[in-house]
């Protein structure tokens, strides 16, 4: 069968969609991705990984409306070019366009995966009329997207439960999974640095809690100057993103190193002793996935998508969304608790191991989409038999 992978981010799909796509290919099916990035460098890398690339611009923050159905035509044109057979889009644009364009062209098995529902419709707060109007169109689009859809993937509850209040699937549709999973063999455990050192990963957006990191880390250093407090992520175009001079004053100040961006968190990972995420929502945190894998106590908040990480004072702490003196405060335990936070790392690894290795969440994934192996054809006597 033909599997076409629609995302708004071509390094996403190689990222944290690889080892789908492997077990896709080990399955016997033919994969095919659609993302925005265009050039022949993309084009080789997914060459090499015996993967058909087309790029279509996707803009993923924007919302210019002659630029979007753009967009849908060409997705239009590709899909129906590429006759699939299964369509598993996930990101909000291409959840939107692609699902839709797969309905159009005569696909019939289309997925969804709603990796977390962004911060225009988890906005609780008063809001602008122009905040009203972009999340009224974006429910009204999800709604058409979702319809075309034999199922929808949730990575937490929380989202699942929202979907389904604002009523935007059907009842029979959603299926959870236990985030993207993790590679145990990519990441495994890594003894524990002598130095104490938390380190944030994440785009830097305020609704990644980086502000409240880098304050909290001012708290910290100021009480153990020894503990270093260390930033990686990039930054981003997003409406939430951080200006650079922001994040600039705190490591002049001494709260933070930043340490740039990267395509391998592993040696950062490894140098750390706890990985801080104070994020406001997610869908369920890669990072954070990642950190247990090496054996890593977790500070998250009590947020969708990042509470099932964690149970308190077990494998790490949940925190309150934006509480910086609660981030500041456990920081602090995990520098005078050193045996309980060695006995957390285990914790960590114990739970990974159970819930969120990536070939149990991606056989999840396969089974709700039927996706089984090829049989091969023997002859026998002049006779096809499977």
């Amino acid at each position: 069968m033909k599997v076409l992978l629609i995302s708004s981010l071509a390094p996403s799909l190689l990222t944290f969609r690889l080892d789908m796509i492997k077990a896709f290919q080990r399955h016997g099916h033919e994969v095919i991705a659609i993302a925005p990035e265009h050039g022949q460098q993309w084009e080789e890398k997914f060459k090499a990984l015996g993967i058909a690339y087309y790029a279509v611009p996707i803009a993923r923050t924007g919302m210019n409306p002659l630029e979007d159905l753009g967009t849908f035509l060409r997705m239009i044109r590709i899909i129906h070019k590429i006759e699939p057979d299964i369509v598993f889009a996930y990101q909000a644009k291409s959840i939107v366009y692609g699902c839709i364009a797969a309905k159009l062209t005569g696909v019939n098995r289309i997925y969804a995966l709603v990796a977390g529902l962004g911060s225009i419709l988890h906005s609780h707060r008063k809001s602008s009329i122009k905040t009203i109007i972009v999340k009224l169109i974006l429910k009204t689009q999800y709604k058409l997207a979702l319809a075309c859809c034999k199922r929808v993937f949730f990575q937490n509850p929380d989202d699942k439960q929202a979907m389904s209040t604002m009523n935007l699937i059907r009842e029979e549709q959603p299926s959870l999974i236990h985030g993207s999973g993790v590679n145990l063999t990519i990441f495994s455990e890594q003894p524990l640095p002598e130095q104490d050192v938390f380190l944030f990963v994440g785009r830097l957006l305020r609704d990644k809690g980086i502000c409240e990191y880098m304050e909290a880390a001012k708290l910290v250093r100021q009480q153990y100057p020894q503990a270093r407090c260390l930033v990686l992520g990039p930054f981003d175009t997003n409406p939430t993103a951080i200006p650079k001079h922001e994040l600039e004053r705190f490591v002049e100040e001494g709260a933070i190193e930043y340490m740039g961006a990267t395509d391998d968190v592993r040696p950062y990972l490894q140098q750390c002793s706890v990985l801080v995420l104070p994020s406001y929502h997610e869908g369920t945190p890669r990072c954070v996935l990642e950190a247990m894998a090496t054996g890593r106590p977790i500070i998250t908040t009590d947020a969708p998508g990042c509470r099932e990480t964690v149970v308190d004072q077990m494998n790490g702490f949940l925190v309150p969304p934006k509480d910086t003196a609660a981030i500041a405060e456990k920081m602090i335990w995990m520098i005078e608790n050193r045996e309980r936070l060695r006995w957390m790392s285990q914790q960590s690894l114990r739970m990974v191991r159970d819930k969120y290795d990536v070939d149990k969440v991606n056989q999840v994934i396969m089974d709700t989409m039927q996706i089984q192996p090829m049989e091969a054809v023997k002859y026998v006597g002049g006779d096809q038999r499977l």
